[in-house]
Parts: C-alpha cells; structure tokens; sequence
C-alpha cells in the first residue's frame, strides 16, 4: 500500500484519456451538485470522439450547468436522474431525460444488486493525504457504491473541496484513473428572503421546539428560517443537505445534537450546498458527519431523533390538505420519494411533525389553495400524515382533524382576498356548514403581529393567538372541558350546549370593535385551545366589557393573568378605549384576585350578588400597581 501510495500520480492522466477509455452504451455515474466533477464532465461535453456514442449519464439530481440536457447532446449521451427538481424537470416532461423514480434509500440497493448497471463512475475528491487517502468532500451520497459496482472509477482531485469527515474517506487504490480539476465546485449563492418567507419562517419557528431534529433544504424559506431559528437551544440536524443557513445556525448556538438519538453531537448529511464560506468552513470540522443517502435517507434511523420536524416546500395545497411539490428550479427536497422517506421518518419519531409551507400566492397573485389539486404534477397526496400548513398568515393544524375542520384552517391562512371565494367553493363542495358564517373583511383586520408565547409553571409553553374561524371546533371542545360552577362564571346561566350556530358566531370576529386571544398547547401534534380572553368595545362609553376563561386543569399557572395583562396592552395600541367594564359573580374569587393583581386598580360595586367592575386605564394606577 505504501508504494500505491507513493506513486498515486503514476494514476494522473489527462480527460482525454479517460474518455479514450469510455465504451458506447456505457453507464456513468457522476456525482451530484457541488460534488460533480466539472472538468470530466465539460470535456466530455466538448469531445467529438466516436466512442462517446449512446451512454446513460446517471446523476442523482441535476443541479448545475454542466451536464447538458440540450437536443444537439441526444446521440452522444442520455441522463437518467432520480429527481424531477431543479433543472431536470421541464427536460423529463419533454422527454429529453429519463426519471428512476425511487425512494432515496434505495438508491444504494439499486446499484449494488444490479438493478441499474454502473459501467464508470466520475466522481470529485479531494488531494490526496501522505497517507493514501482522500475525501469524497461535499458529496457522499451513493458514490462509494458506484464506485464498487464499476468496472472504471476515476477521480477529480479538486483542491478547493472540503476534506469533510465521516465515510467520505477513498484510497488511492480504488481508482483507475485520476485527473486534475481546472473547474471550481459548482458553488451556490444564497437567496435573498423576501418579506414573505420572513413571515413564513416566523410561523414555524414558532412551532419548531428546543430540542427538535430539523431537516433542511435551499432556498429562501430555509434562508429565513436559519435567522429565525437562531434563538432555540438544541437543535438537532438530520438531513440530506447541509447549507450555508445550518452553518449560521451552528454558529449562533442553536444547534447542539445534543438530544439526538442517531449520530448524537453531530450533525448529519450526505450533501454541502452552498458557498465557498460554508465549503472552507466544513474542512475538516469535527460537527458534521457525511454519511451515505442510504444512512441518512432511512426513516428508521431518522425516527431514532425525538421529535424530528420535515420542513418542506410546498407549491400548492387543496382544502383537504393534499400537496401539490415544486418543479423546476429551487426545488430540491419536495419529490415524492424523498418526502415520503422524510413524512415516514417523522411518523415514528416520538413527538415528530411534518409542516410544508408555502406563500398563500403564486408570482401571478393566485390562490395558492384549491379545491383540487388533480391538474398539477409532482403530488404528494398523504394528507393523512401531514401535521401542519404554513403561509405568511399562520399556521393551519391538521392532525386529527376532520376534512371541514381542514379546509376551515387552510381558509384561514389563505390570502385575505382569497378567502371569501375559497368559503364559496368549500361550501358548493360540501366541505364547510352550508351555513357557514364569513366576514370578508376579517382577514386584512386579523392582529397576525399580537402572537407569542409564554412558559408558565410546570414548565408549560402556551402560544397565544388572536382567535380564528377555524377554532370553533376548539373553543367547542373547551366549553364542554368546563365544570358547571366554570360555565355559570362565564355566561351568567346554566348553559349545557354549544351547538355550530352559536359557537361560529363567537369565533368569527369584528376585530373593530372586540378583541379575542386564545392560549394553544401542542398536544400530541395538534393545537388545544385552554384559554381564552375577549373584551368588546361598549357603544356608549370608551370601554370595552372583558371576560376570559382557562381550563380548569391549567389554573393557578398564571395564563389569566398573562391574558389580563395582553387585553390591557392590545386595548391602549388600538386607542379609543380607555378602561375595561366586567360582571363578575361575587364567590368568583379566583378572578376577583386576577383583576386585583394587574397593573391598574379595580372599582368594584355589589349588587344583586355580582360585581360590577370599572378598570379604568391611568398612567397613576399603572404606576401603583407596578
């Protein structure tokens, strides 16, 4: 081995050479995104050898400039990919490349029993070490395999490839050929994040956990959520791709993989994409693992990560919540097979979400939403798996939700202009109450900006909301979790129904004139609403009457308070309301001494065994009571 490896440049010949040696009807192997070899690759473009007639040019996915997918190329070569994204897609509908469709996983086993045939493979490593060996660098993925099943492997010594670490390391023995590169890796740029990624990455940071396992992709919503991730606290990675947007939020602390379950204190992928930044930093860094898309691919060893997120793309939606992926260029993880590994992954990973997410918009300024998804390519339709939808506009919850429920949380996040006509197809389709109530202004008056979240004692964390049309089902749900002293407190009667009537026309407001927060937990992957507070402005004073009710089982917590203090703050930005009216029952103690704890003091008057309450908003009481 020590003479092999002394004489490695013994194996250095020119491009010529290698295609010298190529045979017609070949299959080559050539690797994928920043680890495709540029320099092989471009003279086979350019030779006009004879022998360079009828090969089969296998590549994961297209993703660069350099194997040409042109009609002048049909006689020379044919591309096969795994993938219908990026630049391969318009060229697969054309019929100009061939699509394997397969789940990434199996990419391995494909090769290795014979099912697809490797005659050559082309891939890019890094300079060789005294000891013999060098790095396969920004892509592993199923080189190794192709490698063993070829008959003729050259290698591309790139000096600007990162020695990354994990099974990416080659011996000088295990090729036939070397050549050195005169391209650079095909490095990729960041994209810049428009203000509705912003907001879409805003949403689902706030559903994404400390401690969580994410998987991440390119592309501005993952440019976006590596600044609003930033503030978590031990993140894991588990994912395909490592981008320059991971690399930021290692930086920033968040990433720890402290909580992982495989390949713990590592962050693990089979790809780099990105930058030179991101490919100088990754040389030789200890944090991230690279390791075969058969390892990393499998959803058995992603489901070993508590709660794993799968963070997709998503181009369309229906009311039901079927999934239309991109096509073309940008898209990198939303085909099928790499979304189903990702979804089944998810499924078995306790505390495990899926979330696709998506502008309520296309650049045309269409509905992102349908009632049907069935003209559109590339569908991922296992809606029974999916947990979560996000636009600019929210979250829509899914899980364990009826297919009413569905279509009313994906109207509520649908464009604002969008959504009077979206009732009106859902309600011709059967999908909502024939009923069904919509105020067409709601949602440009919608307060999406009051959101947050609290921790309370117990170590509960709540996300509180302005309420939605489609919480009727919850707010349902909550009244009936209700003692019948708690539902006296509140409505002043011994009410034991909320039938669909009464309860939309609760949950669909004026935010003109009332103000409505209700307090969510996850729970088992979905939403439950266990608080909520209103107050609604009197027609004949500037005062708005206030109420608010939490679930019995979470009292004592602070959430009424919390509550309290957000109606307060909500009621003085909007103006035009100078204090808060209530009824309160005069055993109700345990609301008495939250209105005596805010931070203005409260004016209360007995009468007929109820409290009548003024709290008037001064800047002397807000002094006193802080």
């Amino acid at each position: 081995m020590a003479d092999k490896t002394s004489n490695w440049k013994e194996k250095l010949v020119t491009p010529d050479k290698v295609l010298a040696a190529i045979e017609p009807g070949m299959s080559i192997f050539i690797g994928t995104g920043m680890a495709e070899p540029r320099t092989l690759v471009k003279h086979l473009m350019a030779s006009t050898a004879g022998n360079l007639q009828d090969l089969e040019m296998i590549q994961l996915v297209s993703l660069g400039d350099t194997v040409s997918i042109d009609e002048r190329y049909s006689k020379k070569y044919r591309l096969k990919t795994f993938f219908s994204g990026w630049v391969a897609s318009s060229a697969i509908t054309a019929g100009c490349v061939d699509l394997i469709p397969s789940r990434f996983s199996r990419i391995s086993w494909l090769f290795q029993s014979g099912s697809i045939r490797i005659d050559a493979a082309f891939v890019q490593i890094t300079p060789f070490h005294e000891t013999g060996f060098a790095s396969l660098g920004a892509g592993v993925d199923v080189a190794r395999q192709a490698m063993e099943q070829a008959s003729m492997v050259v290698g591309e010594i790139n000096d600007k490839v990162p020695r990354t670490l994990g099974d990416t390391l080659v011996h000088v023995s295990d090729f036939d050929y070397l050549v050195e590169s005169t391209e650079p890796p095909l490095y990729i740029p960041r994209w810049p994040v428009s203000d509705v990624h912003d907001r879409m990455a805003a949403h689902i940071a706030s559903i994404v956990e400390d401690g969580s396992c994410i998987s991440f992709s390119i592309g501005p919503l993952y440019e976006a959520l590596g600044k609003r991730l930033a503030r978590k606290r031990w993140l894991g990675v588990h994912t395909p791709f490592f981008t320059d947007a991971l690399m930021d939020l290692v930086r920033a602390g968040a990433v720890s993989n402290r909580k992982k379950g495989f390949y713990r204190g590592k962050s693990l992928a089979s790809y780099a994409l990105g930058t030179p930044e991101l490919m100088q930093w990754l040389d030789r860094n200890p944090l991230v693992e690279f390791q075969p898309l058969d390892v990393v691919a499998n959803p058995g060893n992603i489901g070993l990560n508590d709660r794993f997120t799968a963070i997709l793309p998503a181009r369309k939606a229906d009311l039901t919540g079927n999934i239309a992926l991109h096509v073309g260029m940008g898209n990198m993880t939303a085909g099928p097979g790499a979304v189903q590994e990702l979804f089944a992954g998810a499924a078995i990973s306790r505390g495990g979400r899926t979330l696709f997410a998506l502008p309520s918009r296309n650049l045309a300024g269409k509905s992102n939403f349908l009632i049907s998804i069935e003209d559109y390519p590339n569908q991922f339709s296992n809606r029974e798996s999916l947990d979560v939808v996000v636009t600019e506009y929210g979250a829509a919850f899914l899980t364990g939700r009826t297919v009413r429920e569905r279509a009313q949380a994906l109207i509520d996040i649908a464009h604002p202009d969008d959504r009077a006509e979206l009732v009106k197809q859902a309600k011709e389709a059967k999908l909502l109450y024939q009923d069904q109530i919509y105020f067409p202004e709601s949602g440009h008056l919608y307060p999406d900006k009051i959101a947050t979240a609290h921790t309370f004692k117990g170590n509960l964390a709540v996300r509180f909301r302005a309420i939605k049309p489609s919480d009727e089902d919850g707010m349902r749900r909550l009244f009936y979790r209700f003692s019948d002293q708690a539902v006296y407190y509140r409505y002043f009667s011994p009410i034991k129904t909320m039938p669909h009537g009464k309860m939309q026309e609760y949950v669909n407001v004026d935010y003109r004139t009332a103000m409505s927060i209700v307090g969510v937990i996850d729970e088992a992957g979905a939403e439950r609403i266990i608080a909520e507070g209103r107050y609604v402005r009197l027609k004949d004073r500037p005062y708005a009457d206030l109420a608010f009710v939490v679930d019995e089982d979470d009292r004592g917590r602070g959430i009424a308070s919390f509550l309290l203090d957000m109606l307060i703050r909500i009621a003085r930005e909007q103006g035009g309301i100078e204090g808060f009216t209530a009824d309160i029952l005069a055993d109700n103690k345990a609301m008495m001494k939250v209105l005596e704890k805010g931070p203005y003091p409260v004016q209360a008057v007995l009468s007929s065994g109820c409290y009548e309450i003024t709290i008037p908003f001064t800047d002397e009481g807000e002094a006193a009571g802080h």
